[in-house]
């Protein structure tokens, strides 16, 4: 997925450009001149606008877009916490809105939330070594250009370590968010997953921290 963000806090635009360029691709703005200027030129599949920038506003070039009859899907991005911007910016056509401060995990459902209701295709090649490639869509590892199919499951449990990367998740974080009540797995299921993914990505990127959970590396 090819995503647009216009945000001027250079220290916000950073990290969240960090995040997100694990999973998608991603083209940082920071003044709303410079967006249109791409947008001209460029097709994306997702705008993250911050309302507040310098040059056109996120506001102006929503109402501007649409005027052209752009239908890109947008998440606008405020500091404002009143509703009288939260109306304009869904009256101008913006599609999802978020206040700050916020958790990233919460931008991360509101873009798959963005992608299951517009049926965005999502090109998931995740770099996980310089050999190494993640396709999360189709459970595959890519390495050294040969093709290995995994389990749903662990393909999984390998996106939710990828979205965490370089912080340690427990077990019992990863089994609330995988499985279900009636589904938790057992600890040598978690062992097994986590052995056949390190046989496949090497076992130096996903590490074991005694007590605490795993970790994948960059």
């Amino acid at each position: 997925m090819k995503i647009l963000l216009l945000e001027d806090d250079a220290l916000l635009s950073k990290i969240l450009t960090k995040h997100l360029e694990k999973s998608y691709n991603i083209t940082p703005v920071y003044d709303g001149d410079s967006a249109m200027d791409i947008l001209e030129d460029k097709k994306f599949d997702l705008l993250i606008l911050d309302s507040n920038v310098p040059g056109i506003s996120g506001l102006k070039l929503i109402k501007e877009l649409r005027s052209y009859n752009d239908t890109t899907p947008i998440i606008m991005i405020t500091a404002y916490q009143d509703t009288i911007h939260l109306k304009s910016a869904f009256r101008y056509g913006c599609n999802d809105y978020i206040k700050k401060p916020f958790e990233l995990d919460e931008l991360d459902m509101r873009i798959e939330n963005i992608s299951r209701t517009f049926n965005i295709e999502q090109n998931r090649l995740i770099t996980i070594s310089k050999d190494t490639l993640f396709d999360a869509l189709n459970n595959q590892i890519i390495k050294n250009s040969s093709i290995f199919s995994i389990a749903k499951k662990e393909s999984e449990f390998l996106n939710y370590l990828v979205k965490n990367r370089n912080r340690t998740v427990s077990k019992e974080e990863l089994i609330q968010n995988l499985w279900s009540f009636e589904n938790i797995p057992s600890d040598a299921t978690l062992r097994v997953y986590i052995r056949n993914l390190r046989a496949l990505i090497g076992k130096e990127y996903i590490q074991t921290i005694r007590g605490m959970g795993y970790r994948l590396v960059s």
